[in-house]
């Protein structure tokens, strides 16, 4: 027996190596299976939590497009925006039952969901709220639960709660992937007891798990990225909310300056004009004995009205309401001619320096509100400098692209740009963000009205164009106007027109139509005391009556606001009896028939409220010579 088998128990072993050598290939074989399962379930975690992600940031969309609509339709009233908006409402709900299904195997996520769903009903009942009241026909109504309600504090508290959720998804990955980790670190241990024969199973293993692992990296990269993505798109939804609101608050200061200003801009012609009245009268005929004061107190009182006519008018430049007469401007030629006029207003402590870019393009504005413009910024930089200092006025060819236009609410496009800059104590952020308000000063009392930058930034955008304040504490303010390019060429330059002719010796006669009966009184005398002839009526009706009768009528004088019919159809209807009859037209107001975006409609003579008798003088004088020619 020792001879046929000499050695029994080797003979056992090797009988054995088989065995063993298919239980620890078995062995590696459970662990590469069991690896595998765990490489797919982490995957399918990973998925998981991406899709978790997405159907909150897609109910996070729809709720934000949902509440733009919303604002959209209180704010225009257009009725597509109610239809889409009742369209994207529809996805919300189920957005919201995508988001439960997928959270349901965590007992913390269902709270949240549950908060989740009140917290968007309530948003959504609110939306629905002030959709109604705007259909209701209480626009106002509307907008003010915007405004007062708590519909910043709802959004606030959805977005806390998908955030909360976020969290909490990215935590539970965070955990099943360290105990997956232990557990692959626990086999990885028994594959190498098990063997170097099968080393090479287990770098191929190795390989996997860290392919996994860059894949998971890359996963959770792109989904930081998605969530850096929404803050900024909230941060940008925030700061267009903030510039409506701005837009808002400017445009009701606007509709109630414009409001006042016929009625006020009549008591004031009635005033300044009477006053004119009362200084020629004593210019003419002093009464013997009387009080050399008395022309004193009448200068005194039309300094008066003349001033509240003048903030009348800065009143009507920041509502965009004032009458402009825009005509082609080469910007380098214009402030090569304020020079003069810079120089005396600013006084000697000031020194103004100008930087004129070669080739600027040519705009279309009103020259002399333009040349105002200019003046008011300057005085305000020199305001700035109280110890002196430098003030430079620049001109330059500009682009706006899409996305500055958008951040600024401005337009896209190629732009005349003027600049006016001091090296004065600058402006904070926050006195930047109110310099443009009306009666927002931060002089000291009595030494400013508040309305001079606000006059500035109506007049630019009135005239089509964009206003922008740089400034810093300390280091000066740069304030740059942006006018619209004119592209139009430029038209050959017009002969010298002949001097004016003298007026005839024949007397006219003026046919004056105005519904105010002070306003009515003080022009009927005025042009008497003028050496004109007047027909004085208060309506349309009456004015048509004259001129059937009457054929000696040379100028037709009328009020554009009247309570029947409007100067402009009773011009018309003037013209068709007598044609080729000058006409002039005065008012207090410019939103009406012929004026209009602020442009006055071509070949109109206009003469705006109040007015002197010199001014109504000149433009009666002018709009017969005009007939004449």
């Amino acid at each position: 027996m020792n001879a046929a088998d000499p050695n029994p128990r080797k003979v056992v072993g090797r009988s054995r190596l088989p065995v063993l050598f298919g239980a620890m290939v078995a062995v590696i074989a459970a662990v590469i299976a069991l690896l595998s399962l765990l490489q797919k379930d982490r995957e399918a975690w990973v998925r998981h939590t991406l899709e978790v992600e997405t159907a909150l940031s897609e109910l996070s969309n729809s709720i934000y497009r949902v509440e733009a609509l919303e604002r959209g339709y209180l704010i225009t009233g257009a009725d597509n925006y109610v239809r889409f908006y009742e369209r994207e409402r529809l996805a919300v709900p189920a957005q919201l039952a995508e988001a439960g299904a997928l959270t349901a195997d965590s007992p913390q996520q269902k709270i949240e969901v549950a908060s989740l769903r009140t917290a968007v009903q309530r948003k959504l009942a609110e939306l629905d709220g002030a959709i109604a009241l705007r259909k209701a026909g209480a626009p106002e109504a509307a907008l003010a639960t915007v405004r007062n309600g708590p519909s910043w504090d709802r959004q606030i508290d959805v977005t806390q709660i998908m955030d909360r959720m976020r969290v909490d998804e990215d935590r539970l990955l965070a955990q099943r992937s360290r105990e997956a980790q232990w557990l692959n670190l626990a086999l990885l241990s028994s594959v190498a007891i098990a063997g170097l024969l099968l080393m090479g199973f287990a770098g191929l293993w190795v390989e996997q798990a860290r392919k996994a692992g860059r894949e998971l990296e890359t996963a959770y990269r792109e989904l930081s990225a998605a969530n850096a993505e929404l803050v900024s798109q909230m941060a940008s939804r925030a700061a267009a909310e903030n510039q409506v609101r701005q837009m808002q608050k400017m445009e009701a200061v606007g509709q109630l300056t414009g409001g006042i200003a016929h009625d006020f801009n009549n008591m004031l012609a009635v005033v300044i004009g009477n006053l004119n009245l009362v200084q020629r009268r004593l210019a003419q005929s002093p009464a013997k004995g009387s009080d050399p004061k008395i022309g004193g107190f009448v200068d005194s009182a039309l300094e008066g009205a003349n001033r509240a006519a003048a903030l009348t008018g800065r009143l009507l430049a920041f509502s965009r309401q004032q009458p402009l007469q825009p005509q082609p401007i080469e910007p380098n030629r214009l402030v090569s001619g304020m020079s003069d006029l810079l120089a005396r207003t600013l006084g000697e402590t000031i020194m103004v320096e100008t930087v004129l870019a070669a080739g600027a393009w040519r705009t279309q504005t009103d020259a002399t509100q333009l040349e105002s413009a200019l003046v008011n910024l300057a005085v305000n930089g020199r305001d700035a400098m109280p110890e002196g200092g430098r003030l430079t006025i620049e001109t330059a060819n500009a682009y706006l692209d899409s996305d500055y236009a958008v951040a600024e609410g401005a337009r896209p496009g190629q732009y005349v740009m003027i600049a006016v800059t001091d090296t004065g104590c600058g402006m904070t952020q926050e006195v930047i963000d109110r310099a443009l308000e009306p009666f927002f000063t931060t002089k000291s009392v009595g030494k400013g009205t508040g309305l001079g930058l606000s006059q500035v930034y109506g007049f630019v955008r009135q005239s089509g164009g964009h206003l922008k304040i740089y400034s810093e504490p300390g280091q000066g303010t740069t304030v740059k106007i942006y006018l619209p390019r004119l592209f139009a060429p430029e038209a050959p330059a017009e002969p010298p027109k002949p001097p004016a002719p003298a007026a005839p010796s024949d007397r006219h006669t003026v046919l004056l139509v105005e519904d105010d009966e002070r306003v009515r009184a003080f022009t009927e005398e005025a042009l008497r005391d003028l050496g004109y002839d007047v027909i004085s009526v208060e309506n349309a009706n009456e004015a048509l009556a004259r001129v059937a009768r009457a054929q000696d009528v040379d100028l037709l004088l009328t009020d554009v606001i009247m309570p029947d019919t409007n100067g402009r159809e009773l011009a018309d209807q003037v013209l068709r009896l007598r044609p080729g009859l000058p006409v002039l037209y005065m008012t207090g107001f410019t939103r009406n028939a012929v004026v209009h975006n602020g442009m006055l409609d071509p070949g109109v003579n206009f003469m705006a409220k109040p007015f002197t008798v010199d001014q109504l003088a000149a433009k009666v004088r002018e709009a017969l010579e005009q007939a004449v020619d």
